[in-house]
Parts: C-alpha cells; sequence; structure tokens
C-alpha cells in the first residue's frame, strides 16, 4: 500500500477551482495562465530562491510512501488508554504516513533540526524507495548498514545537503498544521537565513510571527572562529495570517499582584503614560497624533476646549514636541480610561493597561529576547542529568523544559495535539506532560525519532542506549514517573488519565505488511499457495489494523473493540461501529 497522495489530491482541488484549464485530464498551463491574468508572474527577471535538487526536494515531497507504522506495545506505556504517540522511524516517511490520519489536525509543531554545524547528521532521501533506504542507513538490513554521515563545511553541498533535507520536511509538516497552527523552529546562526527563506517560501513571509534570540549559552562558544556566540533563535511561522495577541502568554498572579495595584469597575489596572516615550516620534512625522487634551484643576479631561480647562500636549520638559500613542478617535471612543495627575506643577496624561483583556484573559506579549536563567542549555542539560540520575552527558544539550512550556503557552491550547519530528531527547514530550500537570490541560504529543546508532564510544552507548530513539522513550517514562511522585510528594489528588495522559503508544516505520507483486515470477504450485494470503509472513492481525487505520485517516490512538467472528476477526472502531477489516485468524 501506499500513503496519502498529496499531487493527486492537489490537482483535483485545482480541476474544481479551474475546470477550464484541463484538456482530457490534464493540465493546459497556458489555459490556466488566462484564468489567472494579472496574478501571473511572467518576468523574465524575479527574486527566487533556489539551489541544487530543490525540484527532486519538491519532488520527494510529494511521493507517496510504500512503508507503515508497526505497533510495538511491549515498549508502550498504558497502551489502552494513552492518546500520546512515540513513532521510531525516518520523520520523512512518517509526515508521509500521517498525512491522511492527521491533516489540519496539529496545533503546534515544534522541531530543533540539525543546525548544520559541520558534525550535524544529514542524509540524502532516496526518491525511488525510502523504506529501503531508511533500513540500510540505520543498519536494519543485514550486511548492508551504511554509516551514518555528518555534513562537514568542506563539504561543497555543504547547505545545499542540509536544504535538501529540510525542505520536503516542512513542506509536509504544513500539511499537518491547522488553519490557526504554528510551528516553532529552533536554529542557530549557520542556518538562520536559509531557514528563514524557505519558510518564506513554504508558509508565507507574511506568517512570520517571531524570531526570538535565546541566551542558551551565557559563557559563549570557545571554539568559535571570531566571537564567542552565546544565543540562538527560534522562529516561529502561522499557516495562516493570525489576530494580534493570539500567542500571548498568560500573566502569573504574582505578577499581577506586583504591577497592577489599582482597580476600578472593570478590573485591576496600572496607569501608562500616554505621550510615546521614543523621541524618534514626534510632532514631526506623527502630526495626527499630535493634539490637545483639555484638563481642569480637579482632573476632568475633555478633547474639546472649554472654560477653566488648559491644553495639554504631549511635550518634554526640554520643549521637545512629541506625540500621543492613541489617535483623538481612539482616545475619544475610550475617554473613561485616561487619566490627568498633577506631577511636580506638570499635568501628564496616562492610561489605563488593564491585567485582563476584554475577553477576561489576563495575558502578555512574549519579548523578542529570552535570557532568563530556566532557558539556558546548562538548565536543560541538569534537568535531563537529574532525571537520568546521571553526570555523564548520555544525550548533548538537551533544550530546556521551560523554555518549551513557553512556546507551549504561545502557540498550542490545553487541548491540542503537539507535534516534534526531530524528537531528540524528547523534551517536547516532558514539556507537554508538565505543562498539562500545572494548568489541568489534556494536550497531546506525537513525537518522531530516527533510531540513529549511538557510537560505542559515547556516553549514551556505555550507559546501555543503543539508539537516540531509545534514549527518548526512556526520557518520556523517566519524566512521567517524576511527575507522578511530584503529585504523591505535594499530596495533590492525582488527576484521571483522562485529565493526566503520562503514557505513550510506540510505533516503528516499516515497510508495508502487504507483499509486493512481482510480474516476473514462475507460477508454480508454491507461489499460488503463497499468494492466497497477501500480508507477509512475518506480520501480525495488529500490523494489518494499523496499516488499515492510517489508509482510513484515522487517529493512531482510537479505542478499538475486537470481536472473534467464526474463524475470523473483526475488527472495528468503537465509535463509527464501521468494519474495517475481515482478517483470517
Amino acid at each position: 500500500g501506499k500513503s496519502k497522495d498529496i499531487t493527486a489530491e492537489n490537482i483535483q482541488k485545482l480541476k474544481e477551482l479551474f475546470p477550464e484549464a484541463f484538456t482530457e485530464g490534464k493540465v493546459d498551463f497556458d489555459a490556466l495562465k488566462e484564468v489567472l491574468g494579472t496574478f501571473v508572474d511572467d518576468r523574465d527577471e524575479r527574486y527566487s530562491f533556489t539551489w541544487n535538487g530543490k525540484s527532486k526536494a519538491r519532488m520527494i515531497a510529494q511521493t507517496p510512501s510504500t512503508g507503515t507504522l508497526r505497533p510495538c506495545k511491549e515498549e508502550s506505556v498504558d497502551w489502552d488508554t494513552t492518546q500520546n504517540i512515540f513513532i521510531e522511524g525516518d520523520n520523512l516517511e512518517v509526515l508521509k504516513l500521517l498525512q491522511k490520519s492527521y491533516h489540519k489536525k496539529v496545533k503546534m509543531i515544534y522541531i530543533d533540526p540539525p543546525y548544520n554545524t559541520g558534525k550535524d547528521f544529514v542524509y540524502k532521501d532516496n526518491f525511488k524507495d525510502n523504506i529501503k533506504n531508511y533500513k540500510e542507513i540505520t543498519g536494519q538490513v543485514d550486511g548492508e548498514g551504511r554509516n551514518l554521515s555528518n555534513n562537514p563545511e568542506t563539504s561543497g553541498r555543504y547547505h545545499t545537503d542540509w536544504l535538501n533535507m529540510m525542505y520536503p520536511r516542512l513542506k509536509l509538516a504544513r500539511n499537518l498544521l491547522k488553519d490557526d497552527g504554528v510551528i516553532c523552529l529552533s536554529i542557530d546562526e549557520n542556518e538562520i537565513s536559509n531557514l528563514r527563506t524557505i519558510c518564506d517560501e513554504i508558509f508565507g513571509e507574511e506568517n512570520l510571527l517571531f524570531q526570538i534570540t535565546l541566551l542558551c549559552n551565557p559563557k559563549g562558544r570557545s571554539q568559535d572562529k571570531y566571537i564567542a556566540n552565546c544565543h540562538e533563535y527560534i522562529v516561529g511561522y502561522s499557516k495562516q495570517v493570525l489576530d494580534k495577541g493570539v500567542i500571548n502568554v498568560p500573566k502569573d498572579s504574582d505578577e499581577i499582584e506586583k504591577n497592577y495595584k489599582l482597580s476600578d469597575q472593570r478590573g485591576k489596572y496600572r496607569e501608562l503614560e500616554l505621550r510615546n516615550t521614543h523621541r524618534e516620534f514626534g510632532k514631526h512625522n506623527r502630526k495626527n497624533l499630535y493634539y490637545p487634551f483639555y484638563v481642569n484643576r480637579e482632573g476632568a479631561i475633555l478633547l474639546e476646549e472649554k472654560d477653566d480647562f488648559v491644553a495639554i500636549y504631549p511635550i518634554w520638559d526640554d520643549g521637545f514636541e512629541g506625540c500621543w500613542t492613541w489617535g483623538q478617535e481612539k482616545a475619544r471612543n475610550q475617554l473613561d480610561e485616561i487619566v490627568a495627575k498633577e506631577v511636580k506643577g506638570n499635568w501628564k496624561i496616562y492610561r489605563k493597561n488593564y491585567a485582563e483583556n476584554d475577553d477576561g484573559q489576563a495575558t502578555k506579549q512574549v519579548k523578542s529576547i529570552w535570557t532568563e536563567k530556566e532557558y539556558h542549555t546548562e538548565k536543560g542539560q541538569n534537568s535531563f542529568n537529574t532525571l537520568f540520575e546521571t553526570n555523564d552527558k548520555i544525550f548533548q544539550s538537551p533544550k530546556s523544559v521551560e523554555t518549551i512550556k513557553q512556546l507551549l503557552l504561545m502557540a498550542s491550547h490545553r487541548d491540542s495535539i503537539i507535534l516534534d519530528f526531530f524528537a531528540g531527547s524528547a523534551t517536547t514530550a516532558h514539556s507537554t506532560m508538565q505543562l498539562n500537570t500545572e494548568d489541568g490541560g489534556s494536550r497531546k504529543f506525537i513525537m518522531a525519532q530516527l533510531p540513529e546508532p549511538c557510537d560505542e564510544n559515547t556516553e549514551a552507548y556505555k550507559s546501555g542506549y543503543k539508539t537516540i530513539a531509545e534514549i527518548s522513550k526512556e526520557r518520556i517514562r523517566r519524566a512521567a514517573a517524576k511527575i507522578k511522585e511530584d503529585i504523591i510528594r505535594r499530596g495533590e489528588k492525582f488527576f484521571a488519565p483522562t485529565n493526566l495522559d503520562l503514557g505513550f503508544k510506540v510505533f516503528k516505520l516499516d515497510s508495508t505488511n502487504i507483499k509486493p507483486w512481482e510480474v516476473d515470477f514462475d507460477l508454480t504450485e508454491r507461489t499460488l499457495e503463497d499468494f492466497i494470503s497477501n500480508i507477509k509472513p512475518d506480520r501480525r492481525e495488529e500490523d494489518v489494523l494499523y496499516e488499515i487505520l492510517l489508509k482510513y485517516g484515522l487517529d493512531l490512538t482510537l479505542p478499538i473493540d475486537e470481536w472473534i467472528m467464526d474463524n475470523g476477526k473483526l475488527i472495528m472502531k468503537e465509535e463509527r461501529h464501521s468494519q474495517l477489516s475481515t482478517l483470517n485468524s
């Protein structure tokens, strides 16, 4: 079987929109240009970003996968009840297999991809058979395993190889985002410009939400060539243009208590000066924001001149003619939120800044520079080491839980699906479970991680972990156990499984469960017997079931009921009561 054919679906959508652009089932591009009219850019020279292999990378994203996801109950936790998923496999194939079941269902994607520092693992995808390629690279094919290779800066394809790896994965990831979904990507200076450019192309430059500078290593990297870099970036894109304020984060109660000490019938507020405090803005370039308020000796405010009222302009103490931050129309509509105060013999105009917005939510904008200690890499490393009860670096430089929690607060809701297809040490899974315990959320995660072999000389291998994926799964188990311990220690009532999900289902990428059809085989009695069942001999009925779920576009965590019927097994999805498949026992 094959995964969802994205190209065929897009062509069908195009046909529905522009039927006149099709002739005998094929796209007539000249006709399509005529229909699009002025929206076609036919200039000989125009801005574009390209590299060697881009067309192939685009084609790889459109090629359906021939693989499947096989359930692995023995490595899972709370298999029957959990809504969380961990997938071991090449994330390109995993993303293809998730296209139908999770199309427009993911609220937030976070990835920490290879930074392309010259030591990162980057490998070439195989257009013809990426499942076979995946098995060879990870050593799952006897005698044909290949070493994982890094991407040294001396390579003539240094940036090209990285772009060819990232482009198809981001194209596929976008399909999984909800219309109001957000993707957050960690990166450093090596590929920030290329990442921004391909994300502008895939998500739209108008959908850039932020580029956060994160102080990750205050000491700086001493091995850097010119200056010791101590920061990296987190870039955020939305799938569609979002309203202002949607990625604000909650204010904590201590912050409200400290800063919002005044109150009226609407709620707690603080007073902020209405005059723009930046001198680059003033009457000289913001004439519409330069106008008078009229104030009497009791502090009453008007926008019209009146006896016993004096005019107050946004003038600085040194005479500089500044401007207000509100226009006159807004000031008129919200005059009850404006306050006049006499300070050192001069009147000043303030506005009420409420702790809660019109919807009753106490939120604030996130700043573009994060310097707090809880975001430092050292914090992430110490937290990981404590969890694994070791001083050795089993995993190098994991992200801090607080960093990912802050992104979750910005870009997800309490019931969202969170995807991380470069799972690494599974900080995203840990952060999702931790935040759920703190705010009562029911966020669900999908992690995908390549079973990248650990070198025999690494602390990970010496500690018993043969692959990065093994570290990921163990991190989730240990994090869940720690969360349970903390709840019990605090004496809080333990959440029911429906509220707090600390389990995860494990699936592993593999070739399809269906035998391939060989055209030039010798037809014998033996081959006829083999083709009576087209299921591979080493596969279980449960393997086939989940391949069918993916083909039907059903959630991999849906509850499944089984009934034995005669000599077969009827497997049905509980909610829809729809028969999926009858398998011979």
